[in-house]
């Protein structure tokens, strides 16, 4: 089974940026949908940004307006998610998520994600 293991969170002050990272415990990037996700205190998980398997072409949510920027180091097993212009409204736990098949009409519905990181913090606070 894939293990991943998420990194990179911390307190940040608004404005500021942080890089999380998630690596994979083997090569993924040709079998999996590979995703971030985050979940804030009270509220229902929510995707940020995913990456088909084998593609190339990165698919974001809305709201993210182009603060974030997702990417992949394939020869180190790794997903990045770099935070720009944080606001505390972005305090979450954020996860990567990996899943062999979409089978709902919204890629980035956690449902089509079967493997889930444990999470890293990321708390947005002057």
């Amino acid at each position: 089974q894939v293990q991943l293991v998420e990194s990179g969170g911390g307190l940040v002050q608004p404005g500021g940026s942080l890089r999380l990272s998630c690596e994979a415990s083997r090569f993924i990037s040709g079998q999996y949908n590979v995703g971030w996700f985050r979940q804030a205190p009270g509220k229902e998980r929510e995707g940020i940004s995913f990456i088909p398997k084998g593609g190339s072409r990165i698919f974001y949510a809305d709201f993210v307006e182009g603060r974030f920027t997702m990417s992949r180091d394939g020869a180190k097993n790794t997903v990045y998610l770099q935070l720009n212009n944080l606001t505390p409204e972005d305090t979450a736990v954020y996860y990567c998520a990996a899943g062999r098949a979409i089978l709902t009409a919204d890629r980035l519905d956690p449902n089509n994600y079967n493997i889930w990181g444990q999470g890293t913090h990321v708390t947005v606070s002057s």
